[in-house]
């Protein structure tokens, strides 16, 4: 399947890295554009209005996590996949990443067949083979109807109250893609004050006892996602 319509953003300062990513990715069939650091990247962006960005955190001038940061808060980058990439391997450049809406975090040295198998597989979550209508997702065997807020497993009803049906359609609806505690209780709970973390733990332990334990992980240190079977 040609690719030749999906446009991908990479961003590094280093040119060896840059020439390697896009080479693979042009040979893939997609669409590549390039950026040196994150203030390139924004202007970038907003002229070439990418898929997939593919972000260094450490980068002159701005790094990854800040234009992230910033195009996150534009309307036209709200649902673009952003994926880091970077050499640190300490934890908490992943959960700073994951905390300004990353998608995906991939390390360097640059595996070229594995790079390119991960921005595949990113790229397919929005594939339409798994939506059904815009407020019905069907993922393996799974049917969620978030109009009737009814789930249904291998045919089965699965009854769930309000919010864990709410938390498990905000999950499922990128598989794949970590949610972080900060975004769930903004999307699920939005500004009340009396709900914690420890909230969220308990509505995820009771999914995992109605539905197995297979579908919902925990990224540690960062919070929680689907994973499609």
């Amino acid at each position: 399947m040609s690719n030749s319509k999906q446009k991908i953003l990479i961003v590094d300062d280093e040119p060896d890295i840059l020439e390697l990513i896009e080479y693979n990715l042009k040979k893939e069939g997609y669409q590549v554009f390039v950026a040196n650091n994150g203030q390139e990247a924004v202007a970038e962006a907003k002229r070439s209005l990418p898929d997939l960005i593919i972000l260094d955190i450490m980068m002159p001038k701005m790094d990854g996590i800040e234009a992230c940061r910033i195009m996150r808060t534009m309307p036209e980058f709200k649902n673009t996949f952003m994926v880091f990439l970077t050499a640190r391997s300490e934890e908490y450049s992943e959960i700073a990443g994951f905390n300004v809406g990353a998608d995906d975090y991939i390390a360097k040295p640059i595996k070229p067949r594995a790079l390119v198998s991960r921005i595949n597989a990113i790229l397919r979550r929005n594939s339409p083979s798994e939506e059904l209508s815009d407020n019905k997702l069907e993922i393996g065997d799974l049917v969620i109807d978030r109009e009737a807020y009814l789930v249904f497993q291998g045919g089965n009803k699965v009854v769930l109250a309000k919010k864990e049906f709410e938390l498990l359609y905000l999950l499922a609806s990128k598989p794949g893609k970590v949610y972080t505690r900060e975004i769930i209780l903004k999307n699920i709970w939005e500004d009340s004050v009396v709900v914690t973390n420890r909230t969220i733990d308990v509505h995820i332990r009771k999914l995992r006892e109605k539905l197995g334990e297979t579908y919902v992980s925990t990224v540690k240190g960062v919070g929680y996602k689907f994973e499609l079977h």
